[in-house]
């Protein structure tokens, strides 16, 4: 009987840490929760990859998000999706619109651009960039649309951000969708469910103002 309590006793103090651990001491219960919490507390930086716009040629993604001026809120999406991907497209389309507002009297708001980055890049093409942003009318002052060239610097960027895409049998891919905070030297700082998008957008705003994280 005593051998069996002390089993049971080191059994369960051995679950208790084991979910401690897993949790970050409780604060968290998702993998996404846990993905949130580590970026919120260890920035990331962006790495080193090379992106393509509707036009011109590749740039590096630093140059677009690391200026030193402009806070970026991005997120990673293909043109051809027809499910979670509308939904940010209409998130992006109010977050643009709130902007497009806001930056006659806000000068915050003139530093805080929007950007989506296609992971499907072989199908998205400059051409299909393009018509993509025509579809969605972006506004290419607010707005801009990438593909990531490379396939491997395509897996560097996922796997810094820690985004999982699953490509299916039928050409379409399940993704984990969020909006992520890039503050002005280019370090991912905040992850935001796309549902809070005036969160993000509001935090945005907050950290071109002050540029605190």
């Amino acid at each position: 009987m005593l051998k069996t309590a002390f089993a049971s006793a080191f059994l369960a103090t051995a679950a208790y840490a084991s979910a401690a651990w897993l949790t970050h001491d409780f604060q968290v219960w998702t993998a996404e929760g846990a993905r949130r919490l580590e970026v919120a507390l260890r920035p990331v930086a962006t790495p080193p990859v090379q992106v393509q716009g509707p036009s011109g040629p590749p740039q590096p993604l630093r140059k677009l998000v690391a200026d030193g001026q402009a806070v970026t809120v991005l997120d990673f999406v293909y043109t051809r999706c027809q499910t979670v991907c509308l939904a940010l497209g209409s998130v992006y389309q109010q977050m643009q619109a709130s902007l497009q507002s806001a930056r006659q009297t806000d000068a915050a708001a003139r530093r805080v651009h929007l950007l989506s980055i296609s992971f499907d890049s072989r199908r998205d093409d400059p051409q299909a960039l393009a018509d993509y942003a025509a579809r969605l009318k972006v506004d290419a002052a607010i707005w801009r649309l990438v593909r990531v060239p490379s396939p491997e610097g395509l897996a560097q960027l996922l796997a810094d951000f820690q985004v999982v895409v699953v490509a299916s049998t039928q050409g379409e891919f399940e993704h984990n969708a969020a909006l992520l905070v890039v503050d002005t030297q280019g370090r991912l700082v905040r992850i935001f469910d796309y549902a809070d998008h005036l969160l993000a957008l509001d935090y945005a705003r907050y950290l071109a103002a002050t540029g605190a994280p």
